[in-house]
């Protein structure tokens, strides 16, 4: 029987078909465009029951309203060359696959626990789980499945990868950097590993560290898939924005975060997180919201994921198009009719957020620090990592500011010093909340940190 890279079985004969399943699997883990070639190989071997489910899945990875419709084409495909001699794990894949189309989302992290616990290499099953489980929030289970696999694929550095990100979702930061200097250490251009590792530099506050180091490796990025390329330089900017370097910043958004591949989701929402930091800074950005929501105007009835509509909503909002208030509202029905499991998140998460970011963006301050307030405690079982999340954080922060709030304003930016004391933004905000407060000494201490750092930049 042939195998896949990794050796999982599978039922497919034909060796083109084979090398696609193995470029599909491979570069899904490397983010490399050559994963996107699985779908011609779909369609030139429609009796290949495995290369028309992994089409599927990749068309769910589309993140919008026309996935399931697409994904499931493919299935239709695969299904039609069940026979009883299909192995029990392509006939798990189907199952998965058809679960994930429906929208049950629990019922496919029970078919991946099974498939890993059958075929602990099967590394595609690990992100899928991995995947979905960050956007639920649920960092420990993404940990505990790449535990799973680990003593079965430990050569492998994007299993490591996987291992590190998911130690640094559940703040285990030590770990985390260990486990992403084995996967670098393996495979120096590990994407993943890279990112992961940027993330344990931020949120330790290694600013200088961090931005050496993503300068450092930023050429390997270069024919990366638009998601992971344009997320790495999102990452080396959040780097230059807290030294208050706002040019390299806007140079970054012009050239390798915004423009990519405008129609993706993950683009989408990195620009839109991207230019809310800047303008936070006190960046002039131009036009960019203007020419960003025009890529976001078909975002008004897409409700796939909260953590992506939340930022379609404020894009457009920003930009003050109408159809913030049309996807307002469809996030209105969702939190109505989602399915049990994730209904609580749309209702008493999702909806409050969503509020909250549409009153910031209309200016109405004291309304949106309020329902900010009320959602950001649960944020994460929205999705998104830490430094995802904290745009919302830095929102309701701002709100805070602009409503004349000056005690909250004041914890909320201490609190955000003790990570980095240094940050730029931070302190330029402190300096005005200290003279707010008639708190002179401590304000005069911000600014000096401020021009201190602008100095040694």
């Amino acid at each position: 029987m042939p195998h896949d890279f990794l050796g999982n079985p599978l039922s497919t004969r034909e060796a083109h078909t084979l090398v696609a399943i193995d470029d599909f699997i491979g570069g899904f883990l490397t983010y490399e465009p050559r994963a996107e070639g699985i779908l011609a190989a779909a369609d030139a071997a429609a009796q290949d029951l495995p290369a028309n489910a992994y089409a599927g899945f990749l068309a769910m990875f589309i993140e919008s309203p026309q996935a399931a419709q697409l994904a499931a084409r493919y299935l239709a495909r695969a299904q039609a060359n069940l026979s009883e001699a299909t192995s029990w794990r392509e006939r798990t894949l189907l199952d998965t696959l058809e679960a994930w189309i429906a929208d049950d989302v629990p019922r496919v992290l029970q078919q991946v626990d099974a498939l890993l616990d059958a075929h602990p290499r099967d590394l595609f099953a690990l992100k899928l789980s991995q995947y979905l489980r960050f956007n639920q929030g649920d960092s420990p289970g993404m940990l505990r499945v790449a535990l799973k696999a680990l003593p079965h694929a430990n050569e492998i550095a994007q299993l490591h990868g996987m291992l590190a990100f998911a130690y640094e979702q559940c703040h285990l930061l030590d770990e985390a950097e260990a486990a992403a200097r084995q996967a670098l250490e393996l495979e120096p251009r590990e994407p993943w590993a890279q990112h992961a590792l940027a993330h344990v530099f931020l949120t330790q506050g290694r600013i200088a560290e961090g931005t050496a180091f993503l300068e450092s490796v930023k050429d390997g990025w270069d024919g990366l898939n638009s998601f992971m390329y344009t997320h790495n330089w999102w990452h080396l900017a959040l780097f230059h924005l807290a030294r208050g370097n706002l040019q390299r910043v806007l140079e970054i958004y012009d050239n390798h975060v915004w423009g990519i591949l405008p129609e993706y989701s993950q683009d989408q929402i990195g620009a839109v997180s991207l230019l809310t930091r800047l303008e936070l800074a006190g960046a002039q950005i131009g036009q960019r919201w203007q020419q960003l929501a025009e890529y976001l105007q078909v975002r008004e009835q897409d409700t796939v994921q909260p953590f992506l509509s939340l930022q379609y909503l404020y894009g457009l909002a920003r930009a003050d198009k109408p159809q913030a208030e049309g996807l307002l509202a469809a996030l209105e029905a969702r939190a109505e009719h989602a399915p049990a499991f994730s209904q609580s998140v749309w209702r008493d998460v999702t909806l409050p957020a969503a509020l909250g970011l549409y009153a910031h963006a209309r200016g109405d301050f004291a309304h949106a620090a309020r329902l900010l307030d009320q959602a950001l405690p649960r944020l994460v079982e929205a999705g998104g990592s830490h430094a995802q999340r904290d745009l919302f954080a830095l929102i309701a922060q701002d709100a805070h500011l602009h409503a004349g709030h000056w005690v909250t304003a004041q914890q909320l930016l201490e609190l955000r010093r003790r990570y980095d004391a240094d940050d730029i933004p931070t302190n330029r905000a402190l300096a005005a909340v200290y003279r707010e407060l008639g708190l002179q000494q401590l304000a005069k201490q911000a600014q000096a940190r401020v021009e201190q750092v602008l100095i040694s930049t």
